[in-house]
């Protein structure tokens, strides 16, 4: 199950990461009914993984620090509470795919002019959960870097950059990418490490170290603190 069950249910805040991207006011766009679809589509994903992720808080650090344990803790009657969990979001993130697909294909990577900010970061989360489809991550991927730098999220860029790169079984660029480990964030392989806090800054991404523990305080800090007003990470894997 790994990656595709609980892996799914920590990539949650992923789009917090862009949220200082989203307009306080809607300016007038070319596709208003896409940019809703696309909105719509969004929300049923992170309702979801809200869901789920509440659900597990009730097991403490296990249900995020030790996948393995996790699993291993749980009775049949929690273990199908689970399963239903990973359905859902299998097939929202299935149909979400398929849909998005049929987008691109018709109008290319949907940018700030067709969509809106809204719309685009909606689109990105779709497509950076779409991880049964690499190669529909890399075909975005190469779209969303030939359009102008002022059409798309740079900070979007990069977390699919990192997700297509490690699929491909390569190492990450920015270090968005993270594993829990003795209970810890640990960011998987990193190319050219001593430079990745540079290359986050050009995108406006804090520096890593940054990063990591404020995914920690929400994955791996003791319940208490994390059940508090504002213990969530800004950004997940």
């Amino acid at each position: 199950m790994g990656r595709c069950a609980l892996g799914m249910a920590l990539v949650l805040l992923a789009s917090v990461s862009s949220a200082d991207d989203a307009p306080k006011e809607r300016p007038p766009v070319k596709e208003p009914e896409l940019r809703s679809e696309l909105v719509r589509r969004a929300k049923a994903d992170q309702d979801v993984r809200g869901e789920v992720t509440q659900w597990m808080k009730q097991f403490g650090n296990k249900a995020f620090a030790d996948e393995a344990a996790f699993l291993a803790t749980l009775n049949s009657e929690q273990n199908d509470a689970f399963q239903k969990f990973a359905d859902t979001m299998r097939r929202v993130d299935t149909e979400n795919t398929a849909w998005l697909g049929e987008i691109v294909d018709r109008h290319g990577w949907p940018t700030f002019t067709l969509v809106g900010r809204d719309g685009a970061n909606a689109a990105w989360l779709l497509v950076q959960h779409a991880d049964r489809s690499p190669k529909f991550q890399r075909k975005c991927l190469d779209l969303m870097v030939k359009v102008p730098r002022n059409e798309v999220s740079q900070k979007n860029v990069a977390y699919l950059t990192d997700r297509v790169l490690l699929a491909e079984g390569k190492k990450q660029r920015y270090g968005t990418q993270f594993i829990l480990a003795d209970g810890k964030c640990k960011p998987r392989p990193i190319e050219d490490e001593a430079n990745v806090d540079k290359r986050r800054a050009e995108v406006d991404l804090q520096p890593l170290a940054a990063y990591l523990k404020e995914a920690g305080s929400f994955y791996v800090a003791p319940r208490s603190r994390r059940d508090e007003p504002g213990a969530a990470a800004d950004g997940a894997s």
